[in-house]
């Protein structure tokens, strides 16, 4: 199925790693013969019995702990920005709305910035694991569905900016996944596991977004023949003036 095999041999850091998809996303990395893994997350979990893990503890919304984790870092060839907050509320509140754009959104952009030197010495991959609430609002979430439609521009506009630095950025547009954060839905939701390996399988080809599941495999199609997609590769020709 793949085209490349990004991970093997890749030095690896995934943030959100004490449970559910960031767990996976390691275990699928150690699976595809990544050399290096951190797993980062505000309380790191005992060591991994797998050497190649390095247990970081980071929160996001925390500039100092970015750099501190930038400067610790020797390589990097993927970095995976899975941490994330999505709660459920019955009207959009403001203090929700900051609390869950400064993990899903300030967050990896902070992150990523401050790896980005390592990324370009590499010609790496940043992959924003997003929701396709991003694209059609979750109305019992709507904080969520904000922070991921926030995000969700972040990675289009950061696509067209590191291009030319060589660094390929990846959305993931995942469905409801079996996780804390989804469970209380009543409709039908993702493996871990199956995301994770779907997510590598769409880096590994190449994919602008990756639809990681049945529910989000759906809109793939319409979503890379549309017109929004047109439109953001039109945009993204006014970088460096592409576009008169």
């Amino acid at each position: 199925m793949s085209t490349n095999d990004v991970v093997r041999g890749a030095s690896v850091l995934i943030t959100g790693t004490n449970r559910g998809l960031g767990k996976a996303l390691v275990e699928e990395a150690l699976r595809r013969g990544a050399a290096r893994v951190y797993a980062a997350s505000r309380r790191p979990t005992t060591a991994h019995p797998d050497r190649r893990v390095i247990p970081l503890g980071l929160d996001v919304t925390d500039v100092a702990q970015i750099e501190d984790v930038a400067a610790s870092i020797p390589r990097l060839d993927v970095l995976v920005n899975n941490a994330g907050v999505g709660t459920h509320e019955g009207e959009i509140d403001e203090t929700s709305v900051r609390a869950h754009l400064a993990v899903n959104l300030i967050g990896p952009l902070n992150l990523t910035r401050a790896l980005t030197p390592h990324l370009t010495a590499t010609g790496g991959a940043v992959v924003n694991v997003s929701s396709i609430a991003a694209v059609a609002a979750l109305p019992v979430m709507p904080a969520y569905s904000i922070s991921k439609a926030a995000a969700l521009s972040m990675t289009q506009s950061q696509r067209a900016l590191l291009a030319g630095a060589g660094i390929r950025v990846h959305a993931v547009l995942a469905g409801p996944l079996d996780t804390d954060m989804s469970r209380h839905l009543p409709i039908a939701k993702a493996a871990p596991a199956d995301v994770a390996r779907a997510i590598f399988d769409g880096v590994d080809l190449e994919q602008e977004e990756i639809f990681p599941d049945a529910l989000s495999a759906s809109l793939a199609e319409a979503w890379r023949s549309g017109l929004v997609k047109m439109l953001e590769q039109q945009n993204a020709g006014y970088v460096n003036g592409a576009v008169a």
